[in-house]
Parts: C-alpha cells; sequence; structure tokens
C-alpha cells in the first residue's frame, strides 16, 4: 500500500526465456504498417476510379461513329481528339512533374467528364473543343497513372522487401486488369440502354445513357481525390528553369538506345487498339453480325483482354518474363493477322458468327499482354525519368491511335492488314534487340563472379590488410537479374568480421 491508501501496481513479468503468455498479441501499430497498406490500397482505388471514367469513355468511344453520324461528326472528333492526345503527350511530363501525380489524375479526369457533357448536345462547336481539351487533359492523366503506379509499386515492393520487377508485373496486372473490364462493363450498359434503338438508339436512349455515363464519371472523380499523394512537387517551385531545361527533359529518354528500341512496340501497342476500334467492328463484326453484333465482339474482346491482363501480370518477374509473354501476344496477332489476309471470307451461319467472336478474344489477348507489359518494363527500366518516359509512351501510341482513324476510311481491309503485319514484325523484332541490349551488360558484369566464394574471400582478406579505412563494393545480382552496389564503409576499431559477413551475404541472399 502506498501513502493515502493507493495500492501500487507491479509490473507483471513474462515467463522465463521470453515466452509471451497465451493470448498475448502485441497489436501492430506505427507508421510502417500504415505505409504497407497504403500502397496496395492505392493501387486498389486507383484501379476502381479507372474502371468508373473508363467504362464509360471507352462505351461513349465505341459509339461515336453510330450516333454522331451528321458529317461524320463522331468519327472526326476521335481524330481530332488523338492527334491533340499526342501533340500535348509531348509536354505532359513537365506537368505532371509539377502539378504532381495525384492531382495530375484530378485534372485529367475533367476532360472525360466534358467530353461525356458535350455528346448530350452533340454539336461541331461542342464535340471539337470538348475534344481538343480531352486530348490535352488524356496526356496529363496517363503520364500521371504510369507515375503514380510505379510509384505506388516500387515503394511496396521495398516497404516489404520484395522483387521490384515481380511487383511492378503484378500491380500493372492488377490495374490492366481492371481497366480491360471497361469493354465488357461499358458495352452491357450500352447494350441494356439502347436495345431499342436503332443504330445508336432514339434521343432518348441516348440521352439516358450518356447521364449515366456522367454518374460513372463523377464516381471516378471521387475516387481520384481519396488516393494518397506521391511525389508532390510544391506549386510555387518552377520545375525546370528555363523552356531549354524543360525540353531536355522531356527528350531525354530518346537518347536512351532502350527507349529508341521500345518505341516500335509503343506505336505498335496504339495500332493494334485502333485496329479494333476502327476496323475489326466494322470490317469483320459488322457485314457478320450487324451493328447490334458489335457490342458483344467488344465484351468478349474486353473479357479476354482481363483475364491475359491479370495472368501476365502475375507471370512478370522481370525482362526474361516479358520476352515471353509479349512472344505469345505477338504470335497470335500475327496468326490472326496473316489469317485474315490470306484465308479470311465472310461466312454465314453459327460457325461464321462464332469466327469474329474468336478473333475479338485473340487480339484481347494480344491487347491485355501489351499494356501490362509496357508499363511494366517503362517503370523498371525507365526509374529515374519515369514521367517522360511514361510521357513518350502516350505520344507514340496515341500518334499511331490517330494515324489508323485517318487512314481507315480510305484503305482498303487488305492494305491496313498488310501495314499491321509490317508493324508487328518490325516492333517484335525491334523488342527483341532490346532484350539483348539490357542484358549484354549484365552478363559481362555477372561474368566476374563466376567464382563467388574466392572473390569474397579475397574482399575479406582486403579488409583486414586495410583495417583503418577500406571501401568494400558487393556486386549482387538482384530484381531481375541487374547490377546493385553495396557500399559498405569499414572504420577504424569495427569489428570486420561482423560486417564485412553480415552485409555482404545479406545482400546476396
Amino acid at each position: 500500500m502506498t501513502r493515502g491508501g493507493d495500492r501500487k501496481e507491479t509490473p507483471k513479468q513474462l515467463p522465463a526465456g521470453g515466452d509471451k503468455p497465451r493470448g498475448f498479441e502485441p497489436l501492430p501499430c506505427g507508421p510502417h504498417l500504415r505505409l504497407r497498406a497504403s500502397h496496395a490500397g492505392d493501387l486498389h482505388v486507383l484501379s476502381a476510379a479507372f474502371l468508373f471514367v473508363f467504362s464509360a469513355y471507352c462505351a461513349a468511344q465505341n459509339l461515336e461513329s453510330s450516333v454522331n453520324t451528321e458529317g461524320d461528326l463522331g468519327t472526326v472528333s476521335m481524330g481530332i481528339l488523338y492527334t491533340s492526345f499526342t501533340l500535348f503527350s509531348v509536354a505532359a511530363s513537365p506537368v505532371v512533374t509539377w502539378l504532381g501525380s495525384k492531382r495530375a489524375l484530378v485534372v485529367g479526369t475533367s476532360g472525360y467528364v466534358i467530353f461525356i457533357l458535350a455528346n448530350l448536345v452533340p454539336t461541331w462547336y461542342t464535340m471539337v473543343p470538348a475534344s481538343l481539351y480531352l486530348g490535352f487533359t488524356a496526356s496529363i492523366i496517363w503520364v500521371g497513372q504510369g507515375t503514380y503506379l510505379t510509384s505506388a509499386a516500387l515503394s511496396h515492393a521495398r516497404d516489404n522487401n520484395l522483387p521490384e520487377g515481380q511487383t511492378l508485373g503484378n500491380f500493372n496486372g492488377e490495374f490492366w486488369g481492371m481497366f480491360a473490364s471497361t469493354q465488357v462493363i461499358g458495352n452491357l450498359i450500352s447494350l441494356a440502354l439502347l436495345r431499342d434503338g436503332k443504330d445508336g438508339g432514339s434521343v432518348t436512349g441516348k440521352s439516358l445513357l450518356f447521364v449515366v455515363f456522367l454518374g460513372c464519371m463523377i464516381v471516378g472523380i471521387i475516387l481520384m481525390c481519396l488516393l494518397s499523394k506521391r511525389d508532390e512537387k510544391g506549386n510555387n517551385a518552377p520545375t525546370h528553369s528555363s523552356f531549354g531545361a524543360m525540353m531536355k527533359y522531356i527528350v531525354a529518354p530518346l537518347k536512351d538506345r532502350r527507349m529508341i528500341l521500345i518505341i516500335p512496340l509503343i506505336a505498335y501497342s496504339g495500332l493494334q487498339q485502333a485496329f479494333v476500334w476502327a476496323v475489326f467492328t466494322k470490317n469483320i463484326v459488322t457485314p457478320v453480325l450487324g451493328i447490334s453484333g458489335v457490342g458483344g465482339a467488344m465484351a468478349i474482346y474486353g473479357a479476354a483482354d482481363v483475364v491475359c491482363s491479370l495472368v501476365a501480370g502475375r507471370l512478370t518477374s522481370g525482362l526474361h518474363s516479358a520476352t515471353s509473354i509479349v512472344s505469345v501476344g505477338a504470335i497470335l496477332q500475327a496468326v490472326v493477322l496473316f489469317w485474315l489476309l490470306l484465308f479470311y471470307s465472310p461466312m454465314g451461319g453459327l460457325l461464321g458468327a462464332a469466327v469474329p467472336l474468336f478473333i475479338g478474344a485473340l487480339w484481347g489477348v494480344g491487347d491485355g499482354v501489351l499494356n501490362t507489359q509496357l508499363s511494366a518494363l517503362l517503370g523498371l527500366l525507365f526509374e529515374d525519368v519515369k514521367e517522360a518516359a511514361f510521357a513518350q509512351w502516350r505520344v507514340w501510341q496515341s500518334g499511331a491511335i490517330a494515324v489508323i482513324f485517318f487512314l481507315s476510311p480510305n484503305i482498303t481491309l487488305q492494305a491496313m492488314l498488310i501495314l499491321m503485319a509490317i508493324a508487328l514484325i518490325i516492333s517484335f523484332g525491334s523488342f527483341l534487340l532490346l532484350t539483348l541490349v539490357v542484358e549484354k551488360p549484365s552478363t559481362t558484369r555477372s561474368n566476374q563472379f563466376q567464382s563467388g566464394a574466392n572473390f569474397t574471400a579475397h574482399l575479406l582478406h582486403q579488409c583486414y590488410q586495410q583495417p583503418k579505412q577500406h571501401i568494400l563494393y558487393a556486386r549482387a545480382i538482384r530484381n531481375q537479374k541487374e547490377m546493385k552496389y553495396l557500399s559498405v564503409d569499414v572504420q577504424h576499431n569495427t569489428p570486420l568480421s561482423a560486417i564485412c559477413f553480415s552485409d555482404f551475404f545479406a545482400e546476396l541472399k
């Protein structure tokens, strides 16, 4: 008893040997747990936000050529949109760096909202300005998406001691799987609301559809606002000191031969997407299934895209796995192109109706492969300039999309198939060359460590010979067989064996 009648509590002792009493579990707390949970949580929120926004936009895009037919308003608007997208993507990276990736995502969504609003009153005075503005905001949102997703994936990998390449693959697989499902969801919404109409539905059906799309956009914006901030820049701090410095930053990735070699594959990814939107639906699906069958064919295309994105993301662990996965997608699309070019002709009956659906599924597999692997590779190879790297992705991809939109009304299906086949061969060959360029330096450096035990013993011997000051560089192949450097500063009177052995072998694990 203490003075005043208060009993003094003595802390209970834990059992000997450090064993905790049964039922005793410390509560997980601290900033590290919160940060680790937030990276995956931000991925889920980002994927859901894009699901809502692009379920509306992708379905609207598929309907433009059929609901806005006066003067080819819909087709011309899409051409203007992707031309604007291409031009603004050149300068998107410094804008995203200045805004920060989260603000870029929120601002970028505004263009999609305005585009949907313009479709409620479709005239040249509403659609053209809306398409121009959407081209600007689309460049921002996609560079911001690539930057944000890469930052979240790399932070998650470092906080949890996971391989960066595999984590990037998993994050991109989930995101692009969710994104690909927009083709399924959006087209099913259109099918339900326009089911009684003809060639895009009545005015009432169309207006109701775009109001629903507008609601999806609002939900998407709200989800964007719930994202955590990453790599935010101060609004008052200039990103670049001059226009010349900004241009140097924008074109910096083009000085890297790895970017030069991956650009053809980026461009082909845009060509094959636009081929589905502008050529496949018009020349393959419509003659067999009619306009009403476009939604079903695109839904199957989207479903295959979803499954492939998820699987490809899970299988990605580095450049070697990406090469194998891209090879599968390229071979499938090559088979489709050469079959359409040499053997295809529209057929009647059940078999004839199934052929466009089967082609859509195969093409969706290729699209899922390209999206997941390109995003993961750019984040892995260009981590230091990821905003500029993802801007280059959107410049070349959107430029290729614009080319298809402007070419498709003016050339035959056979000419388009030949163009696509040539582009596929060039882009895949360039990608294979990229793998050789990236792997050659790593192979050269790794040959220095074939006698690992002797090399380790030699370094430790040098530590003992120079105890006052020695820099030990332990090179280990980590994270997709890329060389990482560990610097251990061994000071005087430091237990050399403890530092050298523990840190060196910890890095090699």
